[in-house]
């Protein structure tokens, strides 16, 4: 739930070209996103760590709305209403409720998934390749900050739609995140009460206050 996001490949040397050419593909990218009044998101993510021989792999979708969000993964609603977090864990009967909505500084929210590329990170054309009939650019992107845990990530673009295809996070730590988009739909007519959480429902939960 942390780490939504990244895949390894082959790396270009960084060059002038290569990063201005980078940045320009995320700029129209961030622009498209910026567009739309909401998007909503199947995909999915797949964490591995060899050296742990630990692979998870499952399915989730969010709906997003400016800063807002509704995610569902591994079982679990993570709801942001533009203030608070609330994540509701029907196995356990639990909801986990936090004004922080960040967890660490390397984290990349559902909010953040589709323009946290936008500010501290180099960046420099990767390779291009051809999926299901896609054209897909991939752009290296590399902390500004040594201290992260984020190794690199690989942002892969459509070329053709200037759409998020999957992004791949390589962490320092040798663990490798992959998010595939299966669909990605915009503009969607939305319940009035989609970012909203309803205490009633959730009666005879407990409720885990953080703050």
């Amino acid at each position: 739930m942390k780490k939504i996001i990244s895949i390894l490949l082959l790396t270009l040397s960084v060059s002038v070209f290569s990063q201005n050419e980078g940045k320009s593909l995320l700029q129209d990218v961030s622009a498209k996103v910026k567009s739309y009044d909401n998007i909503s998101i199947d995909f999915k993510y797949v964490l591995e760590n060899t050296s742990e021989n630990i692979k998870q792999e499952t399915r989730g979708d969010v709906v997003m709305q400016g800063e807002k969000y509704r995610l569902n993964i591994l079982g679990i609603t993570r709801l942001f209403d533009g203030k608070t977090t609330y994540s509701i864990s029907p196995e356990d009967e639990e909801v986990t409720i936090s004004s922080d909505n960040t967890d660490d500084e390397d984290n990349i929210t559902p909010s953040k998934m589709l323009s946290f590329y936008e500010d501290g990170y180099t960046y420099a054309l990767d390779i291009e390749q051809n999926i299901q009939g896609r054209k897909v650019q991939y752009v290296k992107l590399t902390p500004i900050d040594s201290n992260s845990e984020i190794k690199h990530i690989l942002l892969g673009v459509d070329k053709q739609t200037k759409h998020i295809y999957n992004l791949i996070q390589i962490g320092k730590n040798g663990t490798k995140t992959t998010l595939t988009v299966n669909s990605f739909k915009t503009n969607e007519p939305l319940s009035k009460s989609l970012f909203t959480f309803d205490a009633n429902k959730y009666k005879d939960y407990y409720i885990n206050k953080l703050d």
